[in-house]
C-alpha cells in the first residue's frame, strides 16, 4: 500500500477541482486555453492542501523510526539488545497504509510549487490579457497581452535586477543561488501572508454568521428581497448597456459591405451577438451594395477590436444578471413557500409553483413532501445553528493560536497540543484526520471570502456557468500565491516548522522545499510571528460589520438593517418579487387553460378533421364527373334541372346544422357544393 494514498488523494482533487470548475464556468463558451489554466491552478492548489496531512504524518513516521534507532545505538542497551526488544516490542514502530516512500515528496513539492508559481507571476497575467482581449486573430491578441504585461514584467526585473547589483556590490553576503532562491520565495509568501491575513480575519467571522442568519428565515427572506431590488438594478443596467453596443454594431455593419475588407471582422462581431439581434440585423441589411472609399467614412481595425471586446463584455454581462435574475426569483418563491408551510398541520410541503430546476429519479421516493416538510420547516434551522455554533468555536480556536502559536514553552497552541498528544500515542490516523480538519477548515475561510470578493464587474465569480475568463484566472492567480503561505502558516500553528518554534525536530519535505527563513532573520523572528496577530482586530472589525457600513457611507448599496435607504429597497424587492409571481401565475392559467381546451375539444376536432377528409373526397368525386358530363355535351336543359334538384335539399336549415361551432366553421370553409350552404336562397343559382 505504499504511496496507495497519495495516488488516490491526487486523483480525488482533480476531479473536486473538475467539478467546482464545471459550476463556475461555460465549458461549451468558454476558451480551452482559459479553462485549462484556470484548472490546473485550482488543482494544483487543492493538490497541497490534501497531501500536506500525509506529509506530516510521513515526517512523525520517520521520526518515531530514528528516536528507537538512537535508543538501539546506546552501549548500554546494546548488550541487553534481546531484553530491550522485548520490552519495546509494543512501542516498534510500524508504517501506516499512508507511509509515502523516501524521495517522493521532495520531487513532488518541487514540481507542484514551483509549476504554480510560474502560473501565478508568468502565465496567468498573459492568458489573462490574451483571453481578454478584442483581437481577431491570435497574433493581434498575443501582442495585446504583451503591451498590456509590459508594465507587469518590467517592474518584476526592474525590482530582480537592483537585488543582483546590490548582492554584487556587498561581497561580504556571499549568497548563493539556493540563498537567493529562498529570498525570492519568501518575497511570495510574504506578498502572500498579508493578503492572506485579510481573507482569513474575514472569513473566520463571516462562514459562522453566514449560517446562523440562514437558520433565521425571517431574516434570509428580507435579505433576498434586499438582493432582488439590486439585482433588477443591475439587471436593467445591463439590458441598457446591451442596446447601445448593439445599436453601435448596426451602425457599423450598415457601414461595411459584403466586400469590404473589413466585413470579416464584422461577421466575427455578429457572431458574438445574441440570435434576436443577428436576425434583426439580418432583416434590415442591404448588402448587395459595393463600398465606396470616396463617398463613406468608415472605421478603423483598431476601433472594430474596441467594439468587439464591448460585445463580449455586454453579451456576457447580460446573460449572467438573467441567469441569476432567474435564481434568485426561484430562492424567493422558495422562502415564500416555506414560511406559509410553517403553519401547515398536514405536514406536507407545497409549493406555489413547480421548480425549474432538474431532479434525479430518487427524488420522488426519497424526498417526499412530508420529509421535506420535517427538513425545511423543522430540522433546517437546528442542522444550520449547531453548525454555526461548532464553526465559532473552531474560529476562536484559530484566532487564539494565530496569536500564540510562537510560544514553545509553555505550548499555547490548541492545534500545536492536539498534534503533539497524537504523536506521543504514535496514532497517524488522528494526526491526519486533526491536520485535515484544521486545513480544510483554514483554505475554506480564505477561498470562500475569494469566491464572495466582487471588485465591480472586473472579478466576480458566478456559479451556473455564468463567470467570464477574466474572473476564472484571476482566482487561479489568487489561489496560487495565497495556498503556499498558507500551508506555511497552518505548520507554524502545528510547530511544525523551525524557523518559527526554533525547535530540533524533523522538517516536512514541504518545509524543505520552502527553504530556511534564516537567511531573511527580520521577516522569519518579526513579520510572520506578529502579522498574523492582527488577525483578532479584523475578526472584530467583521463582527460589527465596519466595512460593510463604510461601503454603504461611500455610496455602495450594502445590507444594513437600521438603513432607511435598506429599507426602500427591501420593499422594492417584494414588490418586484410580486409583480414576477402574478405575471408566472397568469402564465401557468393560460396553460392550464390551453390544456383543458385540447382535453375537452381535442376528440370533437379529430372528428371535424375527418368529416372534412370525406367531404373533399365527395367533392372531388362530383367535380371529375360534372368536368366529363360538359365534355360530352349532353343535355342543356335537363342538366340544370337536375343540378337544381340537387341543390334545393341543401338549403339553410338550422336544424339541420350540428350544435358544435367547431363543426360549423369547418363545414361553412369547405369548398364545392357545400359553398351553397347561405341565408340567401337566390345564391343557390350562382353555380348554376
Amino acid at each position: 500500500m505504499s504511496g496507495a494514498a497519495l495516488g488516490i488523494e491526487i486523483v480525488v482533487v482533480f476531479f473536486l477541482a473538475l467539478f467546482l470548475l464545471h459550476r463556475y464556468a461555460d465549458f461549451r463558451k468558454q476558451q480551452r486555453m482559459v479553462l485549462f489554466g484556470t484548472l490546473l491552478a485550482w488543482y494544483l492548489c487543492f493538490l497541497i492542501v490534501f497531501i500536506l496531512p500525509l506529509d506530516i504524518s510521513t515526517v512523525s513516521t520517520i521520526a518515531l523510526i530514528h528516536h528507537q534507532s538512537s535508543v538501539l545505538s546506546i552501549p548500554f542497551f546494546k548488550k541487553h539488545l534481546t531484553w530491550m526488544k522485548m520490552v519495546t516490542s509494543n512501542l516498534v514502530c510500524y508504517k501506516p497504509w499512508s507511509y509515502i516512500p523516501d524521495g517522493i515528496m521532495p520531487v513532488f513539492w518541487r514540481v507542484v510549487y514551483w509549476t504554480s508559481q510560474c502560473l501565478t507571476w508568468l502565465l496567468l497575467p498573459f492568458m489573462q490579457s490574451y483571453a481578454r482581449s478584442g483581437g481577431f486573430s491570435i497574433t493581434g491578441k498575443i501582442k495585446t497581452a504583451l503591451i498590456e504585461n509590459a508594465i507587469y514584467y518590467g517592474t518584476y526585473l526592474l525590482i530582480f535586477g537592483s537585488l543582483l547589483i546590490y548582492v554584487a556590490v556587498h561581497p561580504q553576503w556571499h549568497l548563493s543561488w539556493y540563498e537567493l532562491q529562498t529570498i525570492g520565495i519568501t518575497a511570495a509568501n510574504t506578498w502572500g501572508l498579508f493578503l492572506l491575513v485579510l481573507l482569513l480575519g474575514y472569513g473566520l467571522v463571516e462562514i459562522p454568521r453566514s449560517y446562523w442568519n440562514a437558520s433565521r428565515r425571517g431574516h434570509l427572506l428580507i435579505k433576498t428581497y434586499f438582493k432582488a431590488a439590486k439585482l433588477m438594478t443591475e439587471k436593467a443596467d445591463a439590458e441598457e448597456n446591451l442596446e447601445d453596443v448593439m445599436e453601435e454594431v448596426r451602425k457599423v455593419q450598415e457601414s461595411i459591405k459584403y466586400n469590404h475588407p473589413l466585413r470579416k471582422y464584422i461577421d466575427t462581431i455578429l457572431r458574438k451577438c445574441p440570435v434576436e439581434y443577428q436576425e434583426k440585423m439580418g432583416r434590415n441589411m442591404d448588402d448587395y451594395e459595393d463600398f465606396d472609399d470616396k463617398q463613406n467614412t468608415y472605421p478603423s481595425e483598431k476601433n472594430l477590436v474596441k467594439l468587439h471586446k464591448q460585445v463580449i463584455y455586454a453579451v456576457q454581462r447580460h446573460n449572467r444578471t438573467h441567469v441569476q435574475w432567474q435564481i434568485l426569483l426561484q430562492q424567493a418563491m422558495h422562502l415564500e413557500d416555506v414560511a406559509k408551510n410553517e403553519t401547515s398541520s398536514a405536514h406536507q410541503f407545497v409549493h406555489s409553483f413547480p421548480s425549474t430546476e432538474p431532479t434525479s429519479w430518487l427524488s420522488p421516493y426519497l424526498y417526499t413532501p412530508t420529509v421535506e416538510w420535517y427538513w425545511e420547516c423543522l430540522l433546517r434551522q437546528w442542522f444550520y445553528r449547531l453548525l454555526a455554533v461548532l464553526l465559532s468555536l473552531f474560529s476562536v480556536g484559530v484566532v487564539w493560536s494565530e496569536c500564540t502559536f510562537f510560544s514553545t514553552r509553555p505550548v499555547l497552541s490548541l492545534f500545536a497540543v492536539f498534534i503533539q498528544l497524537a504523536e506521543r500515542d504514535y496514532n497517524y490516523l488522528y494526526i491526519e484526520m486533526a491536520c485535515f480538519i484544521t486545513i480544510f477548515f483554514l483554505c475554506t475561510c480564505v477561498y470562500s471570502t475569494v469566491f464572495r470578493i466582487r471588485v465591480f464587474n472586473y472579478y466576480y465569480l458566478a456559479s451556473h456557468h455564468q463567470t467570464d475568463a477574466y474572473s476564472l484566472q484571476f482566482s487561479g492567480m489568487l489561489f496560487c500565491r495565497l495556498t503556499p503561505p498558507l500551508c506555511l502558516n497552518f505548520l507554524g500553528l502545528i510547530h511544525m516548522d523551525s524557523a518559527i518554534s526554533h525547535q530540533l525536530k524533523e522538517q516536512t519535505a514541504y518545509t524543505s522545499i520552502m527553504g530556511s527563513m534564516r537567511v531573511l532573520s527580520f521577516i522569519a523572528n518579526g513579520f510572520y510571528i506578529y502579522y498574523p496577530m492582527l488577525i483578532l482586530l479584523l475578526c472584530i472589525a467583521t463582527y460589527f460589520s465596519l466595512g460593510t457600513r463604510c461601503l454603504n457611507l461611500l455610496g455602495f448599496q450594502q445590507f444594513v438593517g437600521d438603513n432607511e435607504m435598506t429599507s426602500d429597497l427591501i420593499d422594492e424587492g417584494k414588490e418586484l418579487i410580486r409583480r414576477e409571481k402574478r405575471k408566472r401565475q397568469r402564465t401557468e392559467d393560460g396553460e392550464n387553460r390551453r390544456r383543458e381546451w385540447k382535453e375537452r375539444y381535442g376528440n370533437t376536432r379529430e372528428d371535424t378533421a375527418r368529416n372534412r377528409n370525406r367531404n373533399e373526397a365527395a367533392e372531388m368525386t362530383e367535380t371529375n364527373y360534372s368536368d366529363t358530363y360538359s365534355r360530352t355535351g349532353r343535355g342543356t336543359e335537363r342538366d340544370s334541372i337536375e343540378l337544381l334538384e340537387d341543390a334545393e335539399p341543401l338549403d339553410f336549415n338550422a336544424e339541420t346544422l350540428s350544435d358544435d361551432p367547431l363543426e360549423a366553421d369547418s363545414t361553412r370553409h369547405v369548398p364545392g357544393r357545400y359553398l351553397s350552404m347561405s341565408s340567401s336562397r337566390s345564391r343557390i343559382f350562382d353555380d348554376v
